[in-house]
């Protein structure tokens, strides 16, 4: 689970902003809000992030995937680290970028903190916070790793941390060179953390039709209920040179990327293609050639009395978007298994009632246990409701005068009580985040 959030110097975000999922003293909705006994904590099951256009949503989701994409994958030799520090201040273009993340994995906490500029890592530290001290299991400062001193007899850590470069985190260099002893930190962002954007297409969907996730079946069910026009989901096998068809690749062209496919794929292997039209296929390599699969869906004809296929293509963004959200959902509220879910601008194309079931089918599975999490940007004021969501679930990001952005939530303003519309207040400006126009006439 994800504790809190730090950032400072990326994008928008000029001063340092902290995101916190750790419950206020609120009480409403608390027999849904997960408890940490050991601790004395609770923690929040979702937050939403409202605010106008441009205050920082997005910049916040980027910055959570870059994190994530700086943990999980190595800087190659000579490749800068591609930080976005904030442009609107000229100091700000030298000074490093820094993240700090507080975990709950395995029921312990641990806090990982990294500063980078372009060119190098300048800090990183990582500390184990029991409910009686904190211990601080490397502080990588000034060139060298300062272990605690159980890790410092590990010769292993220390030649791992000589062969780190400037321009990697040890905390993954380490987890290459086959040492265990953070991989639970490096499973959490690679695993635990999943992130849809805005603009996501629909992917690997070989996973609605894996028989041991039981995934289809509730797709099934739910789709008609949805008020899709579907009636069922179908994998439609076809050759791989025929996803060209409307292209206009010429046949060397298409033997070309059919022989680097092939190069890649050991055999029962599968792989994510889109084509030029963006239609997304899984490709399979059986008896050394190529099957594409494509999703299709079925709409019934009650004129025909049968159900009538439907290409991705023919279905409204929408129904898409809902496809490409559902399975996820589905799995959030079923899973055994941590996992912290973050969607920037959850209601693209979705009606508000459809989200907001969205929303409610997953925290009706919420409880004192649950070690699952929801984050979520919007701009569906209809979302800003204390029967849905508690005030300290509640953030809004807003943009001020310097074009910094701040995140706050709703539970430190005092005009935000738990008896109060707080829809309306937000709406009239009170609560801050709203876009402010200035021109009279459009």
């Amino acid at each position: 689970m994800l504790l809190s959030f730090s950032i400072e110097n990326w994008m928008s975000f000029r001063d340092r902003v902290t995101f916190s999922m750790v419950a206020s003293r609120e009480r409403q909705h608390g027999l849904r809000v997960p408890k940490l006994g050991k601790y004395q904590t609770k923690v929040l099951p979702i937050a939403a992030i409202y605010g106008g256009n441009a205050s920082g949503k997005t910049n916040f989701f980027q910055a959570l995937n870059f994190a994530k994409q700086l943990v999980i994958t190595i800087t190659q030799p000579g490749h800068s680290i591609r930080v976005k520090p904030f442009k609107l201040d000229a100091q700000s273009t030298d000074r490093p970028s820094s993240f700090t993340f507080e975990l709950l994995i395995d029921e312990c906490i641990y806090e990982l903190h990294f500063a980078v500029t372009r060119e190098a890592v300048l800090e990183e530290k990582l500390t184990k916070i029991t409910s009686t001290k904190e211990d601080v299991l490397y502080n990588r400062r000034d060139g060298q790793p300062h272990f605690n001193d159980k890790l410092a007899k590990d010769d292993a850590l220390k030649f791992a941390f000589r062969g780190t470069r400037d321009n990697q985190l040890f905390l993954t260099n380490s987890v290459s060179q086959k040492l265990d002893h953070f991989l639970p930190i490096y499973n959490w962002f690679k695993d635990t953390l999943r992130l849809i954007a805005a603009n996501s297409m629909i992917g690997d969907f070989g996973h609605l039709f894996d028989k041991s996730r039981n995934l289809y079946a509730k797709m099934k069910k739910l789709l008609p209920q949805l008020d899709t026009g579907i009636s069922r989901l179908a994998a439609e096998a076809i050759s791989f040179k025929k996803i060209f068809d409307n292209d206009g690749i010429s046949e060397q062209g298409k033997a070309r990327i059919t022989e680097d496919i092939q190069g890649t794929l050991a055999e029962g292997e599968s792989c994510r293609y889109y084509n030029r039209s963006r239609q997304p296929f899984i490709v399979t390599r059986k008896k050394g050639e190529l099957i594409a699969s494509k999703l299709v869906t079925y709409h019934h004809s009650h004129v025909d009395n049968k159900d009538i296929p439907f290409h991705m293509q023919q279905e409204s963004d929408g129904t898409r978007r809902l496809i490409d959200l559902l399975p996820t959902f589905l799995t959030l509220c079923t899973q055994d298994t941590p996992s912290v879910l973050v969607i920037d601008e959850i209601d693209r194309s979705l009606h508000t009632l459809l989200t907001r079931t969205l929303l409610e089918s997953y925290l009706d599975d919420c409880s004192p246990t649950t070690r699952t999490q929801l984050l979520l940007t919007t701009h569906d004021v209809l979302l800003m409701d204390q029967q849905l969501l508690r005030r300290d679930e509640m953030w809004v990001a807003e943009r001020d005068s310097e074009g910094a952005s701040k995140l706050l939530s709703f539970s430190e303003y005092k005009d935000a009580r738990y008896d109060k519309d707080i829809r309306k207040s937000y709406l009239q400006g009170r609560l801050g985040g709203i876009p402010e126009f200035y021109c009279e006439t459009f």
